[in-house]
């Protein structure tokens, strides 16, 4: 691989990196609240049956896809074609990966500036500032804007320094100090009154539900997003990984250290809702027992549980927010590495400049979004997660499954597991992700038109 492109200098960096991409606001604000709002254990068991026979296979497919062209989304898919119109459908299908990856940025960069204005409003507090907590714990135009583009300011600055300077150094250090702020509130919030209602609500599924059309979608597209599915960034991670690594393990790593973590942080929220429940504040509808205020709910019900706990609250407050806000960082920095890695391969820009374009622009669709945000904000999650990425993620396995010859493909992923042909993996998952994979993704949408 050229030097100009960079490259994960060990297998540890890349299943940091990778799993930081797929470990973020997805996991640990996005999966609890989708869990309580869809049937609690019900959509846990719909998720990981969901995680592991289709997100798994698609990541497979997008990260060999990347391997192989050793280049950009748009690049990558390209070489794999033959014929004009494979090469516009690989247009399509890298660039709507881009674009995709650009405006769940855009809505991303405005949750994660939440998350960082909550990190800091225990701090205020604590030294006795009040009026600047109340400013940071209120929704507020100029709030949101202020710290979304620090976010994203904050982003550009790591991804400007490249793969190993950059994504790589980051990932390895943000990712353990995650894990460790996530177990010590777990531990904490166990011991609180009301948790053990919580577990069983996550953990013990009624059946029922589980067909339910609504939590299907949810689940489905809950394992793209929280994957990084669909937005390129795995063709991208794919092409910084060196030829003699096994794809096949690196890839079951990063899929179970995602839903690992996905998992845990449901052991942290859901309790969590409770806990705050039985201190008096009110989670569930009393007339419809769903879920209230689903989009904020970790700023609206944890900062109430943090308050009941006394002088200790403000210590945990900043400890769980700092968690989300690195968790975010963690994501984005590989989603705007996307858009940024084409534009230096496509037009010969330097990556500094690259970047700080790239994130001027996102941050101009995050101010438009901020500024029509009851409108514009759930809109785009729901086109971009729900639509977007499960949409673009089946491309990607009708290319390695029905574009991509099957002797070559066999070729690409023999570098670094020579004796791949032999194994369980490779007389599954070529029929699978050709077959499998685009009637159950197809189906599980049909479903929800026709619902």
């Amino acid at each position: 691989m050229s030097a100009v492109r960079g490259e994960f200098s060990s297998r540890f960096g890349f299943i940091m990196a990778a799993a930081g991409s797929a470990v973020g606001l997805g996991n640990i604000w996005g999966f609890p609240t989708q869990t309580a709002s869809n049937g609690g254990a019900a959509f846990l068991v719909a998720y990981l049956v969901l995680a592991f026979f289709l997100a798994y296979p698609a990541l497979m497919a997008e990260l060999m896809i990347g391997r192989h062209g050793q280049a950009n989304a748009v690049s990558s898919l390209t070489k794999l074609t033959t014929r004009p119109w494979q090469k516009q459908f690989a247009f399509a299908v890298g660039f709507g990966g881009i674009l995709c990856a650009g405006f769940i940025l855009s809505f991303y960069a405005i949750v994660a500036g939440w998350m960082l204005s909550a990190t800091l409003e225990p701090v205020t507090t604590l030294v006795g500032a009040d009026a600047a907590s109340l400013w940071l714990s209120e929704q507020s135009l100029t709030r949101n804007i202020l710290f979304t583009v620090l976010f994203i300011i904050l982003t550009v600055a790591i991804i400007s320094r490249g793969v190993e300077n950059g994504i790589e150094k980051w990932s390895k250090r943000l990712m353990p100090a995650l894990l460790g702020i996530l177990f010590a509130l777990i531990a904490y919030v166990m011991t609180q009154e009301g948790a053990v209602e919580g577990l069983k609500a996550y953990l013990v599924p009624d059946f029922s539900s589980i067909f339910d059309p609504t939590l299907l979608v949810s689940a489905l597209g809950q394992a793209f997003f929280s994957l990084s599915l669909g937005t390129s960034v795995m063709i991208i991670y794919g092409s910084y990984i060196s030829k003699k690594e096994n794809l096949v393990s690196l890839g079951a790593y990063v899929t179970l250290i995602d839903v690992f973590i996905a998992f845990v942080a449901g052991l942290l929220i859901i309790p969590a809702m409770y806990v705050a429940q039985a201190q008096g504040v009110e989670i569930f509808s009393t007339t419809t027992g769903k879920l209230l205020s689903e989009d904020t709910l970790v700023f609206q019900v944890l900062p109430a549980l943090f308050d009941g706990m006394g002088g200790v609250g403000l210590f945990v407050g900043f400890a769980f927010f700092a968690l989300m806000s690195i968790a975010a960082l963690t994501s984005s920095i590989s989603m705007l590495e996307a858009p940024v890695s084409y534009t230096v391969e496509r037009f010969a820009m330097k990556r500094v400049q690259a970047t700080w374009l790239i994130g001027a622009l996102i941050a101009i669709v995050s101010i438009i979004i901020v500024c029509n945000l009851g409108t514009l904000f759930g809109l785009v999650i729901t086109l971009t997660t729900k639509v977007a990425q499960p949409l673009l993620g089946l491309m990607c396995c009708i290319f390695v499954g029905w574009i991509w010859y099957r002797s070559s493909l066999l070729k690409a992923i023999q570098q670094g597991n020579p004796d791949v042909h032999n194994t369980l993996f490779w007389k599954i998952w070529p029929w699978y992700t050709k077959f499998v994979c685009p009637v159950a993704i197809s189906l599980v949408f049909l479903h929800s038109l026709l619902s």
